[in-house]
């Protein structure tokens, strides 16, 4: 049995699958949702409230939707009276901003903050492929890095400061979301002229077209109809509008994610909270809408 103490905050789709890595890698867990202890895995002690798990974890884990709902966990652990948490980690994607403010905040009060979103889905959670990537200090990075492994088996520590893991999760979530819109374009040009989306897929798969979108998510979710990889269209726009505030702040180059962000606008809006592989029937379908808004 692992000897460090792990709160973990917020058990939505990926946040109850990552406790329950830390279950049954052997650590006492202690869990804490807003909702309530339904989502909170066998074997982990669930806390009433956030100030609780500061008081019986040496690590906390963060799993939350986004940069303002990590802040007030944040200042609520800071602030806790009989606090024995010394470092978080936040798996949340939250943005560089908001990952430099809540390390600010919790320097303050001595609490070492480990910058570490995750990427691969509900799947790749569940087998232990789920990549893990990891800013902090050396000295933060070192305090949790047996917490981390019991995440994922897949960590690459990116970079000193917190914000760079944010970074490089943004970028990969805006490459994640421009492959999925042009496939669902480029498959449904195909299906016009009378192609197969199993054969496109097999082809292209085999060919220099071939990308996540292509093996996985068309695979796995819109050929089989199941549109259940777990993460959801708002999710995606929300991502790629703290991708493009990064941009600007950066004075980095950005024409596609100007045009990926306002496709992911418009289909959140539409449909807001599905699955983000639905995608392609949003794509599928937007010359009719057009044609209806003229």
């Amino acid at each position: 049995m692992q000897t460090v103490g792990v709160g973990f905050v917020g058990l939505g789709n990926m946040g109850s699958i990552l406790a329950a890595n830390l279950v049954n890698s052997g650590f006492e867990v202690v869990t804490h949702d807003v909702t309530g202890p339904e989502r909170s895995p066998d074997g982990a002690a669930f806390a009433a409230d956030v100030t609780d798990v500061a008081a019986r974890s040496d690590v906390v884990v963060l799993s939350l939707p986004d940069g303002d709902v990590s802040q007030q966990v944040c200042e609520s652990l800071a602030g806790a009276e009989m606090r024995r948490v010394t470092h978080v980690v936040d798996t949340s994607t939250i943005g560089v901003d908001a990952a430099r403010r809540i390390d600010g905040l919790l320097a303050r009060s001595g609490i070492g903050y480990v910058d570490a979103p995750v990427s691969g889905g509900l799947a790749g959670a569940r087998a232990r492929t789920l990549s893990v990537m990891v800013a902090g200090t050396e000295a933060a990075c070192a305090a949790v890095d047996a917490v981390l492994a019991g995440l994922s088996d897949r960590r690459r520590r990116v970079g000193g400061r917190p914000g760079m893991a944010q970074a490089l999760k943004l970028a990969n979530n805006f490459l994640s979301a421009t492959a999925l819109a042009a496939t669902s374009e480029a498959v449904a040009f195909g299906l016009s002229v009378g192609l197969d989306m199993g054969t496109m897929l097999d082809v292209l798969n085999a060919s220099s077209g071939q990308s996540a979108a292509t093996s996985d998510k068309f695979v796995n979710h819109v050929l089989t109809g199941r549109y259940a990889s777990g993460f959801a269209n708002s999710l995606m726009a929300k991502d790629l509008r703290l991708y493009l505030g990064a941009v600007g702040d950066q004075g980095a180059p950005s024409v596609l994610g100007e045009v990926t962000a306002t496709i992911w606008e418009r289909f959140a809006a539409v449909e807001p909270g599905v699955d983000f592989t639905r995608t392609y029937p949003f794509v599928e379908g937007s010359e009719e809408r057009q044609v209806d808004e003229r």
